[in-house]
């Protein structure tokens, strides 16, 4: 699934493409889940946001009245912005929304698996939209830190992988960089309790794992590509995740693999032990 730089790249790249476009004729796929993307019509676009996963696209209708068409990409979504002369494939089988930008571009949503979900909402109306409306702070804001990081873990009896997943202590972070950022911290992702100190190390690992994501275009290990269709680097930068049975490049033990709280993690047991 895409994570947080993976959404963040997709933004910068979008931003400068619709920003003040206005949508002028849409469709979708049948799917409650993809239908409200024909709410967006009629509205200019005067920015793009993110939060957490989610990618939030402002906008502004003929009465002022302000928006927000809502996108969430799934493990497959992919968004994409075509020239004037490339009309939508409306057969294409995966082809899930469409807009018709006022110059006659098209912005177009693929999802192959069908996990991705359209919401247009009244502005900050995120109410009907669980996942969103409880989203924690964003990882690289002050409200992320070791001492709120600290206090959350004692109030939970999960795993620390597991609160990191979970989106309530941090948004964004996905499986991917929750296992570099364990690793850099030398935390074991079965933890269940966690120090101030050490809360405070794994919030700067945090910003760490996503800041190289960010750098490097996102994580391509399958799906993933940008809004140019193009593949992420940052998989060659992984010291940690998918390598289950390779050498830790820190100290030479055998990394190991297992499901934690049903999600495949991967740990060095020397490391990281508990």
């Amino acid at each position: 699934m895409p994570e947080l730089p993976e959404v963040e790249t997709i933004r910068r790249q979008l931003e400068p493409r619709l920003v003040g476009a206005e949508l002028v004729d849409a469709g979708s796929h049948w799917s409650s889940k993809f239908t409200p993307a024909l709410e967006a019509v009629g509205s200019e676009i005067r920015s793009l946001r993110r939060r957490g996963k989610y990618l939030l696209i402002d906008l502004i209708g003929d009465d002022d009245t302000g928006r927000e068409l809502i996108i969430h990409l799934g493990m497959t979504g992919r968004l994409a912005v075509s020239g004037p002369s490339d009309e939508p494939d409306l057969n294409d089988p995966y082809l899930r929304a469409w807009w018709r930008l006022d110059d006659d571009r098209i912005f177009t949503f693929h999802d192959v698996r069908r996990f991705g979900r359209i919401h247009c909402v009244e502005s900050g109306e995120h109410s009907d939209i669980p996942t969103l409306h409880a989203l924690g702070p964003e990882p690289f804001d002050d409200a992320f830190n070791g001492r709120d990081l600290a206090a959350f873990v004692k109030r939970s009896n999960r795993h620390i992988k597991t609160i990191l997943l979970g989106q309530r202590a941090v948004a964004g972070v996905g499986n991917i960089y929750a296992d570099e950022a364990l690793w850099a911290a030398g935390i074991n992702p079965a933890t269940r309790r966690l120090s101030q100190d050490r809360a405070e190390v794994l919030v700067d690992t945090v910003r760490a794992a996503l800041r190289s994501g960010l750098d490097h275009g996102g994580t391509t290990l399958r799906d993933y590509v940008d809004s140019d269709g193009q593949q992420g680097g940052n998989q060659h930068e992984l010291f940690c995740y998918g390598r289950g049975g390779e050498p830790c490049v820190r100290c030479g033990t055998e990394l190991r693999r297992r499901e934690l709280d049903a999600r495949t993690t991967t740990w060095c047991p020397q490391c990281q032990a508990r």
